[in-house]
């Protein structure tokens, strides 16, 4: 009679217990990890439909519409995904454009701008030629060296 007393006073609702806790705690956790919004939304048409059949509750066509549109969710989505895939890709040709006129103003630009002459220059340690020195003219020679630039020394 302990044995029985307790099994079903401690042993059954401990078990009980422990089998809600997994099922109510830890296997809905792990439901709603799982769980997105796009298999929420394609849930919901399927309420919608077993609303409909049960007949003790009048569903508006209106609301069967929206069931059809959730249905259809992908598609829009396909398409909207489409639509801005096009955008971008326009808006990318017209950037390459923009970018290969610009390439090219700037070549032209670039073409008609004085250009340095690279072709004879100098090395950095060479010696300059030697400037020569003007000659006297007869008049500085006359006076006998008085213009003479060791005379202003």
């Amino acid at each position: 009679m302990k044995q029985w007393r307790r099994r079903w006073t401690y042993e059954i609702p401990l078990a009980i217990g422990d089998a809600l806790g997994e099922v109510l705690v830890v296997q809905l956790a792990a439901l709603l990890d799982r769980l997105t919004v796009r298999k929420v939304i394609a849930f919901i048409p399927v309420v919608i439909l077993v609303l409909a059949y049960y007949h003790r509750i009048p569903i508006p066509p209106e609301l069967m519409l929206v069931g059809d549109f959730l249905a259809y969710i992908d598609i829009f989505s396909v398409l909207i995904l489409l639509g801005a895939l096009s955008r971008v890709t326009t808006m990318l040709f017209v950037l390459k454009q923009a970018a290969a006129r610009i390439a090219k103003f700037a070549g032209k630009v670039a073409a008609h701008l004085p250009g340095r002459d690279v072709r004879h220059r100098r090395q950095r340690g060479a010696a300059t030629r030697p400037h020569r020195k003007p000659e006297r003219s007869e008049d500085d020679r006359a006076l006998g060296g008085v213009w003479d630039q060791a005379a202003f020394a």
